[in-house]
């Protein structure tokens, strides 16, 4: 009999192919506070805010501390990431002036990031380092103006890689377990894959649907609808108004009401043309964010429906929207997505009391 305590092999639980213990019974632990350095570092530094654009040039320049603790927690497949972090983040801008290059620094500072608040953004703390100067103060804006999404959308990725498992996600995904017959003879074997019966050709009409519904490689169709309690005229209004975008995303916004006529929004973040409008009853505008690849424009469409009076029903598509920004960050759709909802159409409704 296997003697406990004596380093009985029978007794020891020994690591298998698959990088998991045997049945799975024990939590297999990762330290990932150095990986998460790593990982925050590559994501947020160095990132250009601004490129000159009046006169100003901003940008990241490295992840000074990061503090606390980060891990990932796996048991039979499911992946529990932990993490309680605190950041600082230094950026700093260049101006140009009669007496030469001025230049500006400041830190970027989140107090507490945590998974138990990975649904919402973390506060993040924009300051100046010295005195606030007339082109400190201008620094700071800009930063809190066009720096402090992209930096919330970098966290948001790395809340997202944590999610799927951090640095232990790939070597899940390498360590697949063998089948019971390769496990039986010591062998992995990839079993020949089955000769398909030819299928026969599409119709021609079938053949021609199919094409029509498939999305260009490395873009994405988004599509939701949205319930407010208002007058179809009245969202249609809100929408076309620079003045109350202003109000309820507190961001500048210039909009034109014509046809052809162009749009920013979001202190410049998002920019575009308006393509088609019917008063109260349809808006279809090309649309775009900065940090997309240049020449990429999305199509938004915005039906407006009136079931019944006080109750208007928007049903949205945005077609093209690219799957990687310019800096090949994969949360291009996720984070559209997110805005139209929480950015844009939750702060109508707690604005203008169109329903929460």
């Amino acid at each position: 009999m296997a003697k406990f305590g004596e380093g009985d092999a029978r007794w020891i639980v020994q690591d298998r192919a698959d990088g998991a213990n045997v049945h799975n019974w024990h939590w297999a632990e990762r330290d990932c506070l150095e990986w998460s350095r790593a990982r925050l570092s590559a994501l947020l530094a160095g990132l250009p805010v601004l490129s000159g654009e009046g006169g100003l040039t901003l940008r990241t320049t490295t992840l000074d501390k990061l503090d606390g603790e980060a891990y990932v927690n796996i048991r039979k497949g499911k992946v529990i990431p932990g993490y309680e972090l605190s950041l600082t983040l230094s950026w700093e801008a260049e101006a140009t002036s009669e007496s030469g290059v001025v230049k500006v620094t400041g830190a970027a500072e989140v107090p507490y990031l945590a998974d138990e608040n990975a649904d919402e953004d973390p506060e993040l703390r924009i300051t100046v380092r010295g005195d606030e100067g007339p082109l400190a103060t201008r620094a700071k804006d800009a930063f809190i103006a066009r720096g402090k999404p992209l930096v919330l959308e970098k966290i948001r990725e790395y809340v997202a890689i944590m999610s799927k498992g951090g640095p232990a996600k790939d070597e899940l995904d390498a360590k697949k377990t063998p089948t019971k017959a390769a496990t039986a003879t010591g062998v992995t074997a990839t079993a020949p894959a089955p000769v398909a019966k030819e299928a026969p050709a599409p119709a021609p009409a079938a053949k021609e649907k199919k094409a029509k519904g498939k999305e260009k490689e490395g873009f994405k169709t988004i599509e939701m609808t949205e319930k407010l309690n208002c007058r179809a005229e009245h969202i249609y209004e809100i929408l076309m108004d620079e003045n109350r975008w202003k109000g309820f995303t507190q961001s500048n916004a210039r909009i034109s009401k014509e046809v052809g006529g162009q749009f920013s929004l979001f202190d410049g973040s998002i920019t575009g043309v308006n393509e088609e409008l019917q008063e109260g009853k349809l808006i279809v505008q090309k649309w775009r964010f900065g940090s997309w690849p240049d020449g990429v424009h999305s199509t938004v469409r915005l039906v407006f429906d009136e079931p019944e009076s006080g109750v208007t029903i928007i049903k949205l598509k945005q077609t093209d929207v690219p799957e990687e920004d310019r800096y090949g960050n994969s949360t291009v759709v996720e984070n559209t997505e997110r805005g139209w909802r929480e950015l844009i159409f939750q702060r109508i409704r707690a604005v203008f009391g169109f329903g929460i």
